[in-house]
């Protein structure tokens, strides 16, 4: 299937789930994520601020986790800069205000900043993903280009509600497929 016509159908899946499916589903995604991943090296871990109209995975939990278990780690957030038209990092801690943005999501208040290139490791959100490691997003290529500027070495990890299609028919080259997906059962880790 198409990247618009998967998006369409994630989108709806994604909504017909109750609160109570969504909030057990993103618990064992987060369990699932810890269970797999060491984070003892990890300097600077960009995670998405979860959007509630979309559904998306509560990140809210993996945020308070990290705080307090592994306060060597600076967690970051997503902002648009519509004047870059692209994605940049803000720091995000316990201490730090959120706003909303004109599109109703949270954001942090401040311009605290860290570059692309600082990312270890980076939670893509995403509405569904194939077994090569390609997504789709809401479509508007910001992720892919904010994962361009990463280093090579930075994990990048999608949190998918679902499991894998077989595949999406109109990725190219130019798409960043991720290293790994966690899904509430399993994680799926891709060969390059």
């Amino acid at each position: 299937m198409t990247k618009s016509a998967l998006r369409r159908s994630f989108l709806a899946r994604r909504q017909l789930l109750t609160p109570d499916e969504r909030e057990t589903a993103s618990a064992h995604i987060i369990a699932n994520f810890f269970s797999n991943f060491d984070l003892s090296e990890v300097r600077f871990l960009h995670c998405f601020i979860p959007i509630e109209q979309f559904g998306e995975v509560d990140t809210r939990p993996l945020f308070q986790r990290i705080w307090s278990q592994y306060p060597h780690i600076q967690t970051v957030v997503p902002r648009v800069d519509h004047e870059k038209n692209q994605l940049e990092s803000l720091r995000y801690d316990s201490g730090v205000g959120l706003v909303l943005n004109r599109w109703n999501i949270s954001e942090p208040s401040h311009d605290q900043y860290v570059e692309p290139i600082d990312m270890d490791v980076v939670l893509v959100p995403l509405l569904c993903f194939d077994r090569t490691g390609h997504r789709v997003g809401y479509g508007k290529g910001f992720y892919d280009g904010f994962l361009r500027r990463c280093r090579p070495d930075c994990q990048k990890v999608g949190l998918s509600m679902f499991e894998p299609v077989d595949e999406i028919s109109d990725s190219h080259e130019t798409d960043v497929r991720l290293d790994s997906c966690v899904t509430p059962d399993r994680l799926f880790v891709f060969q390059k």
